[in-house]
C-alpha cells in the first residue's frame, strides 16, 4: 500500500458486519445517478475530448483558468501541487479588480497569441464568471481581435445540456469541453475542468487515472482492517457525536500541496456544513475547516492546535519521499549549524512533523496521519477520490446532503438583488 493511515488514539474495532454495512451504505450513495465523482473519471470520452482540444491550443505559452469555487480549487491544487513545465499559469478566481488587473497586465508584454483562456462552469452563469468574460472579451477587442475570432483563444467547460456558455459556444463556435451534469463543481477535479490544464502544465493523466483507480478499489475493500475509508468515517464520526470535535484541520507538510489544504477546504465545508438534516429538521452541523501546512504553521498555529480548545481532529499528510533535497552540511561555524550538520533537509522536515505530532497526541488531540509514497499524479489522484469519499459519507453520518449548498445559493440571490437597487 503506498498510502498508509495512522490513528492517534488507536481507532475503536469495527465489526465485520458493521464494516460490511458501511460498504454497502457507500456504495448506495455512489450508485447514485446524481453523484456520480467516484465513477466519472472512467468515462474515456472525457478524456478523449480533453487530448483533442488540447492538441489544438498545445502551443500556447500562457493558460489563463477562469472559474471560481470547484471550477478552479481543483485545478489549482494539481497545478501547484505537480507543474512540470514552463506554462505561465493565471487562475482568475475572484472578482476584486485590483487582483484582475494585476492579472491581465502581462498582455502589456506578453502577446496575447500566446495565451488561451479556459472558461469554467457548471451553470455556465456564476457572476463571477460572466463578470470576467465582460472584462476578456474587451481585451481581446482592444487587441483588434473580433468576436469571429474568438474560437481561436477560448475553450469553454461546462454543463452539456443547459448552460448560458453552451449558447455563447454556438454563437461564437467555441471548442466545449464537459463538467458532467452529474459532478458538482467541488467534486470534478478528475474531470475534464482539471484535466484540461494538467495537460498544459505537463501532467500524466494515465498516471492520475491509475491513482484514482487504485484508490476507488481501496475505498470499497472488503476487509475491514484495509479499508481506510470506512476507519476515517468512524474514527471522526465516534469524536463528533461524543461532542469532542467541531473543527477539521488538514495540515500537509508539503508547500507544494499547500493548495490541497484550500480544494479540501470548499469540499468539506460546502458538502457538511449544513442547517438542515434530510428529514427538515435544524441541526447547523458540519466540521469546520481549517487550512495549514508544516512546517510553516509550526510557527503560527499550532501553538493553537496545541494548547487551545479541544474541539479540532486534525489530518497531517506527510510526503515520505521528496523529488529533490538539500545537504545540511555548512562550513559556517554555529551551534545550531552544527547540530544539522550532517542531516538532509528532507530530514529535518520529517523530525519536525514528528515532533507536532507527538505534541498534539500528549495533549489527547485525535489525529489522521496520511503518507504517501512521493508526490505524483498517482497518490495525487489517490488523495482526490479518498477525501471526496470521506466527504460523501460522512454526510451520510450526519444525516445531511452533502452534495447541495443552499446557503451558497442563497447568497447569490441576495448579490443580485442588491445589484438590483444600484
Amino acid at each position: 500500500m503506498t498510502v498508509k493511515i495512522k490513528f492517534f488514539p488507536d481507532r475503536p474495532y469495527i465489526s465485520k458486519d458493521l464494516i460490511a454495512s458501511k460498504i454497502s451504505l457507500f456504495k448506495s450513495i455512489i450508485s447514485n445517478p446524481r453523484t456520480q465523482f467516484f465513477y466519472t473519471f472512467e468515462r474515456t470520452e472525457l478524456l478523449t475530448s480533453t487530448q483533442a482540444i488540447f492538441e489544438k491550443f498545445k502551443d500556447r505559452k500562457i493558460f489563463v483558468h477562469i472559474g471560481i469555487g470547484g471550477s478552479s480549487l481543483g485545478p489549482e491544487m494539481m497545478i501547484n501541487a505537480l507543474k512540470k513545465n514552463s506554462t505561465q499559469f493565471i487562475f482568475i478566481n475572484n472578482i476584486d479588480p485590483e487582483e484582475l488587473h494585476s492579472q491581465l497586465e502581462i498582455f502589456n508584454e506578453a502577446s496575447i497569441s500566446d495565451a488561451v483562456f479556459y472558461f469554467v462552469s457548471k451553470s455556465g452563469g456564476t457572476a463571477e464568471l460572466m463578470a470576467a468574460l465582460a472584462v476578456i472579451t474587451k481585451l481581446l477587442e482592444a487587441h483588434n481581435i473580433k468576436p469571429s475570432d474568438f474560437k481561436n483563444y477560448f475553450v469553454f467547460a461546462t454543463d452539456p445540456n443547459k448552460s448560458e456558455l453552451l449558447t455563447l459556444a454556438k454563437k461564437w463556435d467555441i471548442d466545449t469541453l464537459e463538467v458532467p451534469s452529474d459532478v458538482g463543481g467541488r467534486f470534478s477535479a478528475l474531470t475534464p475542468v482539471g484535466f484540461f490544464p494538467a495537460l498544459f502544465a505537463g501532467l500524466n493523466l494515465k498516471e492520475l487515472l491509475r491513482g484514482a483507480k487504485a484508490a476507488q478499489e481501496a475505498m470499497l475493500e472488503e476487509e475491514g482492517s484495509k479499508n481506510q475509508l470506512i476507519a476515517a468515517a468512524e474514527f471522526l464520526n465516534e469524536l463528533k457525536r461524543k461532542n469532542q470535535i467541531n473543527q477539521t484541520v488538514l495540515m500537509p507538510y508539503s508547500s507544494k500541496l499547500r493548495s490541497f489544504s484550500f480544494w479540501f477546504a470548499q469540499l468539506w465545508g460546502e458538502s457538511l456544513g449544513k442547517k438542515k438534516n434530510r428529514k427538515g429538521e435544524i441541526v447547523n452541523t458540519g466540521l469546520t475547516p481549517i487550512i495549514s501546512y508544516g512546517a510553516t504553521d509550526q510557527h503560527s498555529l499550532v501553538q493553537l492546535f496545541v494548547e487551545g480548545p479541544l474541539d479540532k481532529a486534525f489530518i497531517f499528510i506527510e510526503i515520505e519521499k521528496f523529488k529533490n533535497d538539500f545537504s545540511l552540511q555548512s562550513t559556517l561555524t554555529s551551534n545550531n549549524l552544527e547540530k544539522l550538520s550532517g542531516f538532509m533537509m528532507s530530514q529535518l522536515i520529517k523530525a519536525e512533523m514528528e515532533g507536532t505530532i507527538k505534541a498534539i497526541t500528549e495533549g489527547e488531540r485525535p489525529l489522521i496521519h496520511l503518507s504517501i509514497e512521493r508526490n505524483d499524479e498517482f497518490h495525487l489522484a489517490y488523495l482526490i477520490i479518498f477525501f471526496e469519499s470521506l466527504t460523501a459519507l460522512m454526510g451520510d453520518y450526519l444525516m445531511i446532503d452533502p452534495f447541495d449548498q443552499p446557503g451558497v445559493e442563497a447568497g447569490k440571490i441576495y448579490a443580485f438583488e442588491f445589484l438590483n437597487q444600484l
